[in-house]
């Protein structure tokens, strides 16, 4: 698990977030999250295939093994149970970061993480640490 500098840093450095299991309903958490990442400078790449068209301006992918560039963070909004796969997707793009939003947590997801070299936050919503880390500056 990453202290809080390396959680900052991990915010000041990535620049482009996939965020799987990304709804197109604006009253979803998920879509919260990643509009307020949005405003805040980051490319959000939406990760679902149940969505079409485009959410929050971008193209949405239906896997991870189907994005055409590469991701610092994948932010994961799925059920425990079902982000196994997903860290190994993670870990087959080349992303730097796992990212288990807010009751997201899997121990056998995060040790697979902690074993192919990838940063993980645990249990921590993204917008939520943006605020308290990087707005006030400390």
């Amino acid at each position: 698990m990453l202290t809080e500098s390396e959680i900052r840093e991990v915010l000041a450095e990535a620049r482009t977030i996939a965020v799987v299991g990304l709804s197109d309903n604006p009253e979803r958490d998920s879509n919260g999250v990643a509009r307020y990442l949005q405003r805040h400078g980051y490319t959000i790449v939406p990760v679902n295939p149940r969505l079409s068209g485009t959410v929050l301006g971008a193209q949405p992918y239906p896997t991870l093994y189907d994005l055409p560039m590469s991701v610092d963070v994948v932010q994961i909004f799925r059920r425990p149970d079902q982000v196994l796969p997903i860290v190994e997707a993670a870990i087959a793009i080349n992303a730097r970061v796992v990212w288990f939003q807010l009751g997201v947590v899997n121990q056998a997801a995060v040790q697979r993480a902690d074993e192919a070299g990838l940063k993980v936050v645990l249990d921590r919503c993204m917008a939520i640490e943006h605020r308290r880390l990087m707005r006030r500056g400390t």
